[in-house]
């Protein structure tokens, strides 16, 4: 395919991959870039032909190499040196993978906050503070008193004053949920859901052998007429929702609509867990359903959607004593304890500040994003501070097709099939928003997203 020749010491025979590619031109540049790079064909240091030389190679305009060159800038892919070249860069873990990613929901990069510093910072503060043997020994129970107290004053906003021993700390809301279903549930039972529900608890229940019976919604959730049919089912015997945000269409319950599902489930005396991790993104938070139907309700709250995965904490409100020491047992034979240092961490952020300034920070950047899905695709549903967003298709369209299509395009996206709870799921995707290194690459994925549905 060349037509002229190339000095050996730049590398160029990825170029024999752009023929095969689909869409745009700039972009097949851009695709064949990272799936060289991905097969290991290019290496961080090699040097590319210049953007003219890649303009006569492939006999195309020279504009779309500079656009497909800025793009993969933009990207880290590449970097330029005066005087000496375009080279490849070092590649960070989204470009290792050669796609943009839009499958998994994680918190944006805090507006004004460095997470490497505060984390930093506050471990060094704690490792200097506290003994090292005994901070990285086993610790018995589902958290201190002083994590306990730190998970209240976390709460507080939905759930209002919560007493310390209600509360446990739990190495995630993965571990949290398998706790309180294997204390409320057994093989064969029943649990209620949403059509679509988190991917979790869908394998959970396949693991624990429990019965999904998927409840009708609308752009509220739960529709409390269907709910009250569900839970006169035999065998049922918990009710799992998100209530906020929802993962994964982002419908939120009104105040109204809480108050009839917490009716409901009190005339049942069925239990309800509530998985609310992104409550805390919404500066006026609804009241927790755990707050209408005390006795009741399993309030689950993780940080990796509100501050960073990382931490692996998660809070749970269980509805009295008495449950709390049985998820605590729990707790402890799924994981043994949560991290020592971590949880610590997670105590110290939020007890200095630290916490409510990550999180003001993850707003305004989720907001900023959400704006950018809202220009692009104008159809997409969620809230102004979601870190994900719901599209709609049309129905029979093939998910499997669309997701392969769109990882031919340098785009990971996942489909309502891998949240469906039964056979009637409605079809669709999640379009996370946060998992993007920063708006220019967000931008570049939703725009081809966009081209993609077109």
């Amino acid at each position: 395919m060349p037509t002229r020749s190339v000095p050996t010491s730049l590398h160029h025979a990825w170029l024999d991959r752009v023929p095969s590619g689909e869409g745009p031109l700039y972009l097949r540049i851009l695709h064949a870039l990272q799936s060289a790079l991905r097969d290991g064909e290019l290496q961080p240091g090699d040097q590319l032909p210049p953007q003219r030389a890649v303009s006569d190679i492939l006999k195309i305009d020279f504009t779309t190499v500079t656009r497909a060159y800025a793009l993969a800038r933009e990207r880290g892919l590449i970097e330029g040196a005066v005087g000496r070249g375009t080279f490849v860069r070092a590649l960070s873990a989204e470009d290792e993978a050669g796609v943009i990613d839009l499958s998994m929901n994680l918190p944006p990069p805090p507006v004004g906050v460095s997470l490497a510093e505060a984390m930093s910072a506050t471990s060094r503060a704690i490792l200097e503070r506290t003994d090292f043997a005994a901070l990285m020994a086993y610790h018995p129970g589902a958290g201190s008193i002083a994590h306990r107290a730190a998970a209240a004053a976390w709460l507080e906003p939905t759930l209002g004053p919560v007493a310390p021993e209600r509360l446990l700390v739990a190495s995630g809301a993965q571990t949290a949920l398998a706790a309180i279903l294997s204390v409320l549930a057994r093989p064969g039972d029943a649990l209620i859901v949403e059509p679509l529900t988190y991917p979790g608890v869908l394998a959970l229940a396949a693991n624990m052998g429990l019965r999904l019976i998927p409840c009708a919604v609308d752009g509220e959730g739960l529709l409390p007429d269907a709910l009250q049919a569900a839970c006169a089912q035999a065998g049922v015997r918990a009710v799992y929702c998100t209530p906020t945000l929802h993962n994964p269409t982002t419908a939120t319950m009104g105040e109204v609509r809480r108050a009839d599902i917490a009716a409901v489930i009190r005339a049942a005396g069925v239990p309800l867990i509530e998985d609310d991790p992104y409550a805390r993104l919404l500066t006026e938070p609804h009241p927790a359903l755990a707050r209408l139907a005390p006795g009741l309700v399993y309030h689950v709250a993780t940080l990796s959607k509100t501050l960073t995965p990382g931490l692996r904490t998660a809070f749970v409100a269980a509805p009295h004593a008495r449950a709390a020491g049985r998820i605590a047992a729990a707790l402890r034979a799924l994981s043994m304890m949560a991290s020592p240092l971590t949880s610590a961490v997670a105590t110290a952020w939020i007890r200095d500040g630290a916490a409510d300034a990550i999180l003001t920070g993850v707003r305004e950047e989720a907001a900023a994003r959400r704006q950018i899905a809202a220009r692009l695709l104008p159809s997409a549903r969620g809230g102004p501070q979601s870190l994900h967003v719901w599209l709609d298709t049309p129905p029979g369209l093939d998910l499997g097709v669309l997701r392969e299509t769109g990882r031919k395009r340098g785009l990971a996206i996942v489909t309502a099939d891998a949240f469906a709870a039964g056979p009637e799921a409605p079809s669709g995707l999640r379009v996370s928003l946060g998992a993007a290194r920063d708006r220019a690459v967000l931008t570049e994925a939703l725009t081809g997203l966009a081209e993609l549905l077109a």
